[in-house]
């Protein structure tokens, strides 16, 4: 098999003893097993290491790979610079990866320092690489590095691009090893760097299961709200990685894991043993997403079908869409109502108003449909290919009233706006990773330009009714 071994590693600094000192014992057995999937990978003797990092250059529409001759990377900042790692890059192999996407219709954007200077990064190799590298140096792996990171894709295209790592590997003849840097939920328990939610622990738990026995078609069944809950950031790695065997047979083991920090830390390893057909789950994987986006469809809100609607005449056609013949009591309605949109799990424009601007709901709906989703100025305007990849919200504000201070406000029941002069900021309430309202507070503060410990502020909070 050319592709000799697949791995997960997670990347917290602390489990480096340089970085984490005392604190680093603590996660002894992501350690240990961090050299233990090491020893399996120095044992494979791969000529390359395929590795896969989220923190690496994250683009929402492209994955991006490495392509300087050397890719060095360090723990300066986080106090431990003489924790560095050099590879040489396998660019015969990051070519015939990158022909190989381009044949498949996945954008892929090959980074050199160049590159990395136009675009404002850090061309060297970041820490969800150089964590489990420091752990693969240990145990005595010697081989070249090919480094990629993730794009914010649909998931089904992150596993073809797994596909297309393997069909690469194969067509080179090089002798691979994948390793896929991850964490998995950030919201173990209070006080975690994601904040809290029991949803946490449910996630980490049916990924380290689905893990164990290479259940791709389980990890692809997953609610998009737990994963959302869970506040990951492996999920992805982990789709790419199991693309790289798909029509293999493997057979999984969970190493250890753990949540020491409040994050969890997984170590598996993944050994292919022969050709599988009855693997191939790429084409049943698209099938099942387009599947699931009708029946999304299907079950739209009066409300949300309009938004979307309003939006993609636009975007085709450049015409505001007029309100419906026949409006439903709520579009009759007048009030304010935020439009939010996503793209594969990640928000891709979100603008409303605050109280009602037009003559009823359903033409407040429509301008703001439209806004968020070319207005916003966090993102670019949506493309016209985009439109069957987004899903919508749309939050209908109560009329907004004054509140005398901050115990009588809740994120998870009420939004908050703040003003002070002519700075207005707002926040919707029960967002993810917003559980205090401090967080609130400071999410809205900032967003209306203002310090967090800004005086003569006006606070005001609101209900929404959301429909989806």
């Amino acid at each position: 098999m050319s592709i000799l071994l697949a791995g997960l590693m997670p990347h917290p600094p602390v489990m480096v003893p340089e970085v984490g000192r005392e604190d680093a014992g603590k996660a002894a057995k992501s350690q240990a097993a961090a050299l233990a999937l090491g020893e399996m990978v120095r044992q494979a003797g791969p000529d390359t290491l395929i590795m896969i990092t989220p923190h690496g250059p994250v683009f929402q529409d492209v994955m991006t790979m490495a392509t300087q001759e050397r890719l060095a990377g360090d723990l300066g900042q986080f106090g431990a610079p003489e924790v560095r790692v050099i590879w040489p890059n396998n660019l015969g192999l990051a070519r015939e990866i990158a022909r190989e996407a381009q044949a498949a219709g996945i954008p892929l954007l090959e980074m050199d320092s160049r590159e990395a200077n136009y675009y404002g990064v850090e061309p060297g190799l970041d820490h969800g690489l150089v964590v489990p590298q420091y752990f693969l140096k240990k145990a005595g792996v010697k081989s070249k590095l090919v480094a990629i990171t993730i794009g914010l894709l649909p998931y089904e295209t992150l596993y073809a691009f797994g596909r297309v790592i393997q069909r690469a590997v194969d067509q080179t003849g090089t002798q691979a090893v994948v390793i896929a840097s991850g964490d998995l939920s950030h919201r173990l328990k209070p006080g975690a760097p994601a904040g809290y939610s029991p949803q946490g622990r449910v996630f980490d738990e049916k990924v380290v299961n689905l893990l164990d026995q290479a259940d791709v078609q389980g990890l692809f069944s997953l609610e998009p709200s737990l994963i959302g809950e869970a506040g990951e950031c492996g999920f992805r790695p982990l789709l790419i990685l199991m693309g790289t065997l798909d029509g293999l047979r493997v057979k999984g083991d969970v190493l250890s894991y753990e949540g020491p920090f409040g994050v969890g830390y997984a170590v598996a390893a993944w050994r292919p043993t022969g050709r599988d057909g009855e693997r191939q789950f790429l084409r049943s994987l698209e099938e099942g997403r387009r599947k699931k986006m009708k029946e999304l469809r299907q079950r739209e809100s009066p409300l949300v079908r309009l938004a979307r609607q309003a939006l993609e005449e636009y975007i085709k056609t450049g015409r505001t869409q007029h309100p419906p013949t026949e409006l439903t009591p709520e579009m009759r309605e007048r009030a304010g109502a935020f439009v939010t949109i996503h793209k594969n799990g990640q928000l891709r424009g979100c603008i409303g108003t605050t109280g009602p601007t037009r003559g009823n709901l359903a033409e407040e709906i429509i301008h703001n449909a439209i806004s968020s989703g070319t207005a916003d100025p966090r993102f670019p305007a949506v493309t016209p290919d985009e439109l069957e990849d987004l899903t919508y919200s749309v939050d209908v504000l109560s009329e907004p009233e004054p509140v005398s201070r901050p115990e009588e406000l809740d994120p998870q029941e009420y939004g908050v706006i703040v003003r002070k002069g002519n700075r207005t900021g707002l926040l919707l309430p029960h967002l993810q990773g917003v559980d205090t309202v401090e967080e609130q507070l400071a999410i809205a503060k900032s967003k209306a330009g203002l310090g967090a410990k800004e005086n003569g502020i006006r606070l005001f909070r609101f209900r929404v009714r959301r429909f989806e």
